[in-house]
């Protein structure tokens, strides 16, 4: 038995004393119906919200460009123009909200798929000001963050799609897939009136699916 041990102390010793790599993120495919049923479930509370509680539109990378520059630069449809400091002024995108087109950044507004108050009634107040700054900058899922029309996205508000929908009624299947992989992102919540209008919806959205990787 003792020189058992002594091999396995051995082993040990030889092991390298780094961690392990941490493991990718795991991309998560579930069909629409299936994701909504997937959402936890929590009454909501504005208790304590403040917009300040999520420090947003930072320059995470350091390379001059914040993030409303980022969402601009990758979703113009075309060569878009830039001027000293990042400064985005030109370009070409589609607002999928109402299918508007805009060529003056002026005119768009980065909306958070899910915006920040309803992330805040839905578990973000627990969170730290770390992940919250990582939710309000999330350029790592393609529809976190959308530029939309300025006045779509003032429509929008804080309201969740049992409330507020977009005015083009060819994008709301589009519409719920991004809010419902958002809140699975995030680990967020719903309420019962929330779950009961994206289960409609998702009634209506056959064979969509919702693709999504947990934040870290």
């Amino acid at each position: 038995m003792i020189a058992v041990r002594g091999l396995l102390a051995a082993a040990l010793l030889a092991l390298p004393l780094t961690s392990p790599a941490a493991a990718a993120p795991t991309l998560v495919v579930l069909p629409l119906a299936d994701a909504v049923a997937a959402l936890p479930a929590a009454n909501e509370s504005r208790d304590g919200y403040s917009r300040d509680k999520f420090r947003h539109w930072v320059d995470a990378d350091r390379d001059s460009c914040n993030t409303r520059m980022e969402v601009l630069l990758a979703e113009s449809l075309v060569e878009p123009t830039v001027e000293a400091g990042c400064r985005v002024t030109a370009g070409e995108w589609l607002s999928y909200y109402d299918g508007v087109t805009v060529t003056v950044p002026s005119g768009l507004d980065i909306d958070h798929m899910v915006p920040l108050a309803e992330a805040w009634d839905s578990g973000a107040s627990a969170w730290t000001a770390q992940r919250r700054e990582a939710y309000a900058n999330d350029l790592d899922a393609e529809r976190s963050l959308v530029a939309v029309t300025a006045r779509t996205n003032r429509s929008k508000a804080d309201q969740d799609p049992a409330e507020w929908l977009p005015s083009a009624a060819s994008a709301h299947c589009t519409y719920t897939v991004d809010w419902v992989g958002t809140k699975l992102r995030w680990g967020l919540t719903v309420d019962d009136t929330e779950r009961a209008a994206l289960a409609q919806l998702a009634d209506g959205c056959t064979g969509e699916i919702v693709e999504y990787e947990p934040a870290p």
